[in-house]
């Protein structure tokens, strides 16, 4: 890979950069060092920071140096939600929360050889600051007319809620953080989401007016947006993290799996790291197969391996199989198969009755009278076992790991039963 900002630019990563010629120069030059930063708001990373993650992957790739900021300091303050004020955790909270999101990073960048990756902490030059130290070194070079007409803070001025002066002082902190790196690793790019671009802008403003004869870079991603108008890394259960404990690695390859025809080559030149032809061969097939779903998979497969590893991966693609009468579901192991159970309908029951009684319980028909019409019809599935009789009762050796029935009507309709 010869030029880094084309390669971004394909995969739709580029929206805004403070000067693409004079950015292109710099990677031409390089290597360059740069710095994308995390604030830990929260125990986990989600799919949002993923996609930052994954392109400092790609400029590192390109023969460049990441700089991975998790921010112990800003992340005791918050940079500016649009509506209100964030709730400030415990400095406690915040501190083990920074080590869970840099192990979340470690395994994504590559830290031998001579463009290694270095994890930094702006705790550390900012915890022995005072307030006059900050005031006198730092706030002297923002001018409050600029800082206003940012627009996470205007947003917040014309709001009921208005802002605090601590979250207002935030673009204040990231703009120091990029001073820093740039003293302490001689860093000249800053990358993050354009949504983000006041803050990344008050990094190369300071910079200039420290030293004016600075030649440093701010790097905008898209805000990535879904087709059917729904949030992008959400789902009806919520925000898909990558923290197995926060979303389990079978919901996360479900995530990808079921991504709209209309989103995937998106998501595909966005989180892939297959080869452009690799991926126009599976946008076509998209066209020409949709049905087949073969980019879905393969995106499912790939982010899952990258986040949760191969391991993981294998077992979340036989559950998935096994679910649709593809695979054996004794094989599963009980955690896989808890994790599964928990993305389709499913109930808890005392006793296990008639299955048309389970099947009209757990909703996968309307009635008692349509169960009956599924298994007469040859439709009704028990563990992936046909069920022959209208009046067939599940014993309790049929119960998987002791537990569980998976219930299946005709060949994509899922659901669980689980005995108390």
């Amino acid at each position: 890979m010869t030029d880094i900002v084309d390669e971004l630019k394909w995969r739709g990563l580029l929206a805004l950069s403070t000067d693409e010629d004079a950015l292109r120069k710099a990677f031409a030059d390089g290597p360059v060092t740069f710095y994308c930063g995390f604030d830990p708001t929260a125990p986990s990373l989600h799919l949002g920071n993923l996609v930052q993650i994954l392109t400092m992957r790609r400029i590192q790739q390109a023969g460049n140096r990441p700089l991975g900021l998790v921010g112990g300091a800003t992340g005791l303050i918050g940079d500016p939600k649009p509506n209100s004020e964030r709730t400030l955790n415990e400095p406690e909270v915040v501190a083990q929360w920074v080590e869970r999101l840099r192990a979340q990073i470690q395994p994504l960048l590559d830290f031998e050889g001579p463009n290694a990756a270095v994890m930094v902490n702006n705790l550390d030059w900012t915890q022995g600051l005072s307030a006059i130290e900050f005031l006198r070194d730092m706030g002297k070079h923002f001018r409050v007319n600029k800082m206003i007409a940012k627009e996470a803070v205007s947003r917040r001025l014309n709001s009921d809620a208005g802002i605090s002066y601590t979250e207002f002082s935030y673009q204040i902190l990231q703009g120091m953080d990029f001073l820093e790196l740039y003293r302490r690793y001689g860093c000249t790019l800053q990358t993050g989401g354009s949504d983000q671009w006041g803050n990344l802008t008050s990094g190369t403003d300071l910079i200039h007016r420290v030293d004016p004869q600075a030649v440093v870079h701010a790097l905008g991603t898209p805000l990535i947006t879904k087709a059917d108008g729904t949030k992008f890394g959400k789902t009806e259960s919520g925000t898909i993290w990558l923290d197995p404990e926060m979303t389990t690695p079978y919901a996360f390859y479900q995530f990808w799996l079921n991504a709209d025809d209309r989103d995937v080559s998106k998501f595909l030149r966005i989180f892939s790291f297959k080869s452009h032809e690799e991926i126009e061969e599976l946008e076509k097939l998209t066209e020409e197969r949709p049905q087949a779903r073969a980019a879905q998979r393969a995106l499912a497969e790939e982010l899952t391996t990258l986040v949760h590893g191969g391991e993981q991966t294998a077992a979340v693609v036989a559950a998935s199989r096994a679910l649709f009468g593809q695979g054996e579901l004794t094989g599963l192991d009980e955690a896989t198969l808890g994790a599964a159970l928990s993305e389709v309908p499913h109930i808890q029951v005392a006793e296990l009755g008639p299955v048309v009684d389970l099947f009209a319980e757990v909703g996968l028909v309307a009635s008692k009278s349509a169960a009956r019409r599924t298994v007469k019809e040859g439709g009704a599935y028990v563990n992936n076992v046909k069920v022959a009789s209208e009046d067939a009762v599940p014993a309790k050796e049929d119960l998987l790991h002791g537990r569980w029935l998976v219930l299946r009507r005709g060949k994509k309709n899922l659901a669980a039963v689980e005995l108390r």
